[in-house]
């Protein structure tokens, strides 16, 4: 019995040391620098956010939230990964907030609520293909916000569209982009 009980011993200690080793990363990071890339990422990321923050003072509506701030990371930075598509900006913004407003409404606030509404979102993006991690924010900003579902339209559609068009136009200003990779 105690021959048995020393190998499981080793075999735990085996699957610990592997499962640590995996945290411990493969070389250095691939991103380059590239002015130009940075310079579109600064001026798409300016004249989308300013454009939604004009749209806002000007009318007595929501045109902005903070997650776009990160979708513009990904729609201008790194414009060509499959997660910075249109489909996945505007799918994946509508789905999660739809999520945390869903479960707002059901269940309120709650910690494990918030928590829940995060986690289902991730999955429910993942399972329509419409996995954008700015989005994975939503349910923690209409939860904490208690918004109304109005909030599904605007900001989050509407600012989302925004967002893919001004990806559209600054993007393709570049001989050596061609956005999207994909709409569907």
């Amino acid at each position: 019995m105690s021959g048995a009980t020393s190998i499981n011993r080793e075999d735990k200690k085996l699957i610990s040391v592997r499962y640590f080793l995996k945290m411990k990363g493969k070389g250095r990071s691939p991103l380059q620098v590239n002015v130009k890339d940075s310079f579109t990422g600064l001026t798409g990321g300016f004249l989308t956010i300013v454009t939604l923050i004009y749209l806002t003072n000007m009318t007595s509506t929501e045109w902005l939230m903070a997650p776009f701030g990160a979708s513009c990371v990904l729609v201008f930075g790194v414009w060509n990964a499959p997660l910075s598509q249109p489909r996945n900006v505007i799918g994946g913004h509508f789905v999660s907030t739809f999520i945390g407003l869903l479960i707002y409404h059901l269940f309120g606030n709650e910690p494990w609520a918030i928590a829940f509404a995060v986690g289902l979102a991730i999955a429910m993006m993942m399972l329509t293909k419409t996995t954008h991690p700015p989005a994975g924010a939503d349910p923690l900003v209409v939860m904490l916000g208690t918004y109304s579902w109005n909030y599904l339209i605007s900001p989050v559609l509407i600012g989302s569209i925004i967002i893919v068009i001004f990806a559209l136009l600054i993007n393709n200003m570049r001989s050596n982009r061609n956005y999207p990779t994909f709409w569907i």
